[in-house]
């Protein structure tokens, strides 16, 4: 019997594709109702005004507007909001 474990082969392991997460609409642009603003996995960006989170975290714009970013002061120090005005 061998006293090493075999080898397995390499070659074709992490090909994987990106999953194209981030933000897609930047502060500024003007977005549709519906308009994906920000792909994400887990809630770094939280939704604001004029904005909903979908069941993937996805941050979505109800109405058409521009998008704004904010980041909170006080209790809520550091988080990030985005808004549609």
């Amino acid at each position: 019997m061998s006293h090493v474990v075999g080898a397995a082969s390499t070659a074709n392991s992490g090909h994987v594709a990106g999953k194209r997460l981030g933000v897609k609409k930047f502060a500024g642009q003007e977005v549709k109702g519906g308009n994906i603003i920000v792909k994400q996995k887990g809630s770094v960006y939280h939704a604001g005004h004029n904005t909903y989170m979908s069941k993937d975290f996805s941050i979505h714009a109800k109405k058409d507007g521009v998008v704004k970013f904010r980041r909170m002061s006080g209790f809520k120090r550091g988080q990030y909001y985005i808004d549609v005005e």
